[in-house]
């Protein structure tokens, strides 16, 4: 190929692999958006985007494109700009993320557990209703989802956390501020009562997740025989 041609396609070439980067960029934001995991660090976010969504076949489409115009490049700035394109590409997705995680926390996630949930019918409702006021009696922590369990026999919520919380000292410090009453405290979980009701909060990987219901109901409806080995902890928090 005659050295013009050459220079003109990988001019070609290097102008597809910096859109195909921007666009790249662009789709890692939506995918960590969307479905990013709010507990985890920028850089533990960009791995999980490369390896678990579209950002992995996108980084591989723009480093192919860019081997092939650093081969028919012949001027120095060209391949220069061959090689920065996937290193910029990387650098642009860790960048986006930490804002695509916090959109994520503000579109999907609450401050403080919702139990309440319209159109349910009698008893659950009643139940609810003095779940969610349990709840917003004690200053909480992390994020909490909507995703749970929720009944006559209390309500369960799900939360993720930021940053490294020690979530059991939160509450031991948060519950008797409110009035509240720990009765049990073995390590693993806590537990307190105030007026009727019932609290449980219990740490999990990346989180942990609370309950609110009676006093004499136990925690996450455990003692219902058919959530007997439910696992308390949520999978995707």
């Amino acid at each position: 190929m005659p050295v013009a041609g050459r220079v003109a396609s990988a001019a070609v070439l290097l102008v597809i692999g910096a859109g195909l980067a921007l666009l790249a960029v662009l789709v890692h934001y939506e995918f960590m958006r969307i479905y990013g995991d709010v507990s985890g660090t920028a850089f533990e976010g960009l791995t999980w985007g490369l390896t678990a969504g579209p950002s992995g076949l996108a980084f591989g489409l723009v480093a192919v494109v860019a081997v092939i115009g650093w081969m028919l490049s012949t001027r120095r700035w060209m391949r220069l700009t061959a090689v920065a394109i996937p290193v910029l590409m990387l650098i642009g997705m860790f960048a986006v993320t930490p804002a695509a995680l916090g959109h994520r926390l503000e579109v999907q996630f609450d401050s403080t557990p919702q139990c309440v949930i319209e159109g349910t019918e009698e008893p659950m409702a009643t139940a609810d209703r003095e779940s969610q006021q349990a709840f917003d009696s004690i200053s909480h922590i992390g994020h909490f989802s909507g995703g749970g369990m929720s009944g006559v026999g209390g309500c369960t919520r799900g939360f993720a956390l930021s940053g490294d919380v020690d979530v059991l000292q939160h509450y031991r410090a948060a519950l008797p501020a409110a009035g509240w009453e720990v009765v049990e405290d073995d390590g693993r979980h806590l537990r307190a009562h105030l007026d009727g009701r019932a609290f449980d909060v219990m740490p999990c990987p990346g989180g942990g997740v609370v309950w609110a219901g009676r006093d004499d109901d136990p925690s996450y409806g455990q003692g219902r025989p058919e959530l007997a080995g439910t696992e308390i902890c949520p999978h995707d928090l």
